[in-house]
């Protein structure tokens, strides 16, 4: 198992952490996924390392944007 952790921008409420959670899991190999609203980090937990453009695409389809 890998977790990685991304910053994403826009997270403000409990809605954000479901709609970002949401989209995450449905990635192909992640497990799980833990949002930290106050830093806006996203630690992502996979069986094996992530294609980054479809980590980004989740993010950007929950209506949020992957910073850095």
């Amino acid at each position: 198992m890998i977790t990685t952790t991304y910053s994403v921008s826009g997270m403000t409420c409990d809605h954000c952490v479901r709609a970002v959670t949401t989209e995450l899991v449905m990635v192909p190999g992640v497990r799980s996924v833990d949002v930290d609203l106050a830093s806006g980090s996203v630690a992502v937990t996979s069986d094996g390392p992530l294609d980054p453009e479809s980590v980004r695409e989740a993010i950007e389809e929950a209506g949020y944007e992957l910073a850095g």
